[in-house]
C-alpha cells in the first residue's frame, strides 16, 4: 500500500500530452456543483439547505459569506454553457439541488425546480455538451436534517424518491448519472470533523452517515435504470494515494489503519466485499447499524466509477490523535493555495490501484483541479501559470495510466467557474474561469486558454 512520489523539478515547462494521444471518444469536461454556483437561494420554490443554515451560523464560513448568490448561475447559465462550448468541452458535470426538487419527505416535486434543470440540460445538448448529472453534492434540505439528516435511515428513502422524480423528468435526455459525490466528505468532514455542514462532530454518527449514503447510492440505482433508457450510473469517490511518514513499522501500521477507513471503507462495500474486517475491529462500538440486505444493496452493479483526485496523503502514527491514532501530515514542497501537495503521479498511481484491486470497469476522473491566488492584471488577464502547469502535468500522468491499460474514459476539470468554496467562502479560487463576484463578469484565465488550445487540437 505504500506509494512514494517523486519530486517534480521546478521551473521547467511540463511536457503535456496532445488530445490526439487519447481515444477519439474520450470525454473532456469541466465540473460544477449546485450550491457552489447557482445562487437564487429563495427563487422558484427552492427551500433552505443545510449549507444555507450552516453559512448563516457565525464563524462557520471564513469570510462570513454564503451561496445565496454565488455565481448567479441560475440566471446566467446560458453564458456559462456558452463558455464550456467555446472551450471545446464535450461533456459537462453538474449537480441537482435537492432543495429545488423537494422540501422534505413526502409531497410532490417542485415543478419549477424540475423546469430549471430541464432548461439547463436542453442547453447542454444544444451546445454539444454531454450532460453528467450528480444527484447529491452535499446540499441536503434542512427539513430532512431536522429529522435526523443522513444519520436517519428515512433519508435514504427520501433520496430514492428525489432520484426517481429527477430521472423521470430528465431520463430521456441524460444518460450519465452520479448518485453521490464524495461520501467521505459528507460523512467525515460534515459529521466527524464538523467543518462542513451540518457541522456535527461525532465519529459514530459519521460512520452511520457513511453507511446511509452508500445505501442511498445502491437503492437509487434501480430507480435510475427504470427511468433512463440505456442508463450509465455510478458514484464519485474522493480518493488519496497514501504513503507513510517514514519507513518505521509504526508509520506503516498507521498507513494501513488510515487506508482502511479513508479508502477501503468505501470501495470494499461498493464492490461486494463488505466493510473491511480490520477497520471494523478498530472502530468497535462506533460501527454502523447494518440491516439485512444493506450490503447487497450497496454492492449493486455500477457502470463506471468516478474518481476525484487532488493530492496524496502522508500519514504518521499518532497515539491518541483521532479515532485511529493517525495524523495526516502537512505537505512539504510544492503546494497549492489550499496547502495541498502537487503530485501528478499520484493520479496515475491511484487509478492503477483502483483498477487493479477492484476492476470497477470504466473509470472517469470526475474532479481534478487546483486552487491558486489569482489576480486580474491591468489588461484584464489572469496569469494563472500554476494552474496551467497543474493541468498539463496531471493530464500527462493520466495519459501514462491510460497507456498502462487503465480504462479511463473521461476527465472533468474542477472547476469551470470560481465559486463558493464551502467553509472557505469566496477566499479560494479553483476555476478555469475567473468570476468577479461584485459584477458577475467572467474572464478566461490562462489555464482556460491552454485547455481550449489543447481541446481544439486536431484529432
Amino acid at each position: 500500500m505504500t506509494t512514494i512520489f517523486q519530486a517534480t523539478e521546478q521551473g521547467l515547462e511540463p511536457q503535456a500530452p496532445r488530445r490526439a494521444d487519447f481515444a477519439t471518444d474520450f470525454l473532456w469536461g469541466a465540473a460544477t456543483s449546485s450550491y457552489q454556483i447557482e445562487g437564487a437561494a429563495q427563487v422558484d420554490g427552492r427551500v433552505e439547505s443545510i449549507w444555507d443554515r450552516f453559512a448563516a451560523t457565525p464563524g462557520k464560513i471564513r469570510d462570513g459569506s454564503s451561496g445565496a448568490v454565488a455565481c448567479d448561475h441560475y440566471h446566467r447559465w446560458p453564458q456559462d454553457l456558452d463558455i464550456g462550448r467555446d472551450l471545446g468541452l464535450n461533456a459537462y458535470r453538474f449537480s441537482i439541488a435537492w432543495p429545488r426538487i423537494f422540501g422534505g419527505p413526502g409531497g410532490k416535486p417542485n415543478p419549477k425546480g424540475l423546469d430549471f434543470y430541464e432548461r439547463l440540460v436542453d442547453g447542454m445538448l444544444a451546445r454539444g455538451l454531454q450532460p453528467w448529472a450528480t444527484l447529491y453534492h452535499w446540499d441536503l434540505p434542512q427539513a430532512l436534517q431536522d429529522r435526523g439528516g443522513w444519520n436517519a435511515r428515512a433519508t435514504v428513502d427520501a433520496f430514492v424518491e428525489m432520484a426517481d422524480a429527477v430521472t423521470r423528468r430528465l431520463g430521456d435526455r441524460v444518460r450519465h448519472w452520479i448518485t453521490q459525490n464524495e461520501p467521505w466528505c459528507t460523512a467525515m468532514i460534515g459529521h466527524h470533523e464538523g467543518w462542513h455542514a451540518p457541522g456535527i462532530a461525532d465519529f459514530r454518527t459519521a460512520l452511520q452517515v457513511a453507511h446511509h449514503v452508500l445505501l442511498a447510492h445502491g437503492k437509487a440505482l434501480p430507480a435510475i435504470r427504470a427511468n433512463v433508457p440505456d442508463a450509465r450510473a455510478g458514484i464519485a469517490l474522493s480518493l488519496h494515494p497514501l504513503r507513510p511518514a517514514s519507513d518505521s513499522a509504526l508509520d506503516h501500521a498507521a498507513l494501513a489503519r488510515h487506508d482502511g477507513l479513508r479508502y477501503r471503507w468505501f470501495l470494499d462495500p461498493l464492490y461486494g466485499r463488505g466493510y473491511p474486517e480490520d477497520t471494523l475491529r478498530l472502530v468497535g462500538a462506533a460501527a454502523p447499524v447494518v440491516q439485512a440486505g444493506d450490503m447487497e444493496a450497496i454492492a449493486a452493479p455500477t457502470d463506471f466509477l468516478g474518481v476525484n483526485y487532488y493530492f496524496p496523503e502522508t500519514v504518521a502514527d499518532a497515539p491518541g490523535h483521532g479515532p485511529l491514532g493517525v495524523r495526516v501530515l502537512e505537505a512539504r514542497g510544492e503546494t497549492t493555495a489550499m496547502g495541498w501537495p502537487v503530485a501528478p503521479q499520484g493520479l496515475a498511481e491511484l487509478l492503477q490501484r483502483v483498477h487493479r484491486d477492484y476492476r470497477p470497469g470504466p473509470l472517469y476522473v470526475t474532479e481534478n483541479g487546483a486552487c491558486y491566488d489569482d489576480t486580474v492584471t491591468a489588461d484584464g488577464a489572469v496569469r494563472d501559470l500554476g494552474r496551467k502547469r497543474y493541468l498539463m502535468r496531471h493530464l500527462a500522468a493520466l495519459h501514462g495510466a491510460v497507456k498502462k491499460g487503465v480504462p479511463v474514459q473521461g476527465y472533468f476539470a474542477w472547476s469551470l467557474l470560481d465559486n463558493f468554496e464551502w467553509s472557505e467562502g469566496y477566499l479560494r479560487r479553483f476555476g478555469l474561469v475567473h468570476v468577479d463576484y461584485a459584477t458577475q463578469q467572467r474572464r478566461l484565465k490562462d489555464s482556460a486558454l491552454w485547455y481550449r488550445a489543447f481541446l481544439r487540437e486536431p484529432g
